[in-house]
């Protein structure tokens, strides 16, 4: 009987530390999962801005994590422009290539005609590589793009615009306002310090529920008592 007990033990024992080694497991991939980025919204965000100043508020608004996302603006020339979204976690006020995050490179292939593309950058955020997306005068630009159509265009960024150590700072504030006026639409439960979004795995009570509906006073079937019946 002794030695049935201790074996019983020991299988239990090993039950317990495989599930919370699962779990452990569970929660160092959810920890590593970075905040994903809605393209779309950005996508229209650009489409949509008046000018640097307003796609970086945008954009801030749009993503979900910690950092704030600073934006650099260059005319190459006077019919192709290159936005780069990056964090600037030195504070150099210039991109590196390790700190982008996505490019949007837009082009004037025509009279009246353009297109752009948005790149997604480094480990988390590579993966993502847009169409080639078509614009034209004619279309509901905001004055970023449609100015760009305009007869006698000039290049107006050929000295890029970065977002500055001051600019970030009311950035931050403005986008903590907004998250205020908007909760519904942020319901991470917990964030890292690197901009990492993730949710708490469940509890091993949450666990034991699950499960514990086999076995014990839980698990039996209840049966109607037979009744007598009368001729």
């Amino acid at each position: 009987m002794k030695t049935l007990s201790l074996l019983l033990a020991a299988v239990f024992a090993g039950a317990s530390v495989t599930a919370c080694d699962r779990m452990g497991d569970r929660w160092a991939t959810t920890e590593n999962t970075n905040v994903k980025i809605d393209w779309d919204k950005v996508n229209e965000a650009y489409k949509s801005a008046e000018g640097p100043e307003d796609f970086e508020r945008k954009v801030n608004e749009i993503y979900e994590g910690d950092e704030v996302i600073s934006v650099a603006v260059e005319d190459k020339d006077a019919k192709s422009q290159t936005v780069t979204g990056f964090f600037d976690k030195n504070g150099s006020g210039s991109v590196d290539e390790q700190e982008k995050i996505f490019t949007i490179t837009r082009n004037i292939t025509g009279e009246g005609t353009g297109d752009y593309q948005v790149n997604g950058y480094g480990q988390y955020y590579g993966y993502y590589h847009s169409p080639v997306m078509s614009i034209a005068s004619g279309m509901l630009l905001g004055s970023m793009l449609s100015r760009s159509f305009a007869p006698g265009y000039a290049p107006i960024y050929t000295r890029p615009y970065v977002t500055s150590v001051a600019r970030t700072s009311s950035l931050r504030t403005s986008r903590s306002s907004y998250r205020a006026a908007n909760p519904s639409r942020f319901t991470r439960t917990k964030s890292s310090a690197s901009g990492r979004s993730y949710n708490r795995v469940g509890s091993g009570r949450s666990f034991g529920r699950s499960g514990g509906t086999r076995f014990g006073a839980r698990g039996r079937v209840r049966t109607a008592a037979p009744r007598r019946l009368d001729a």
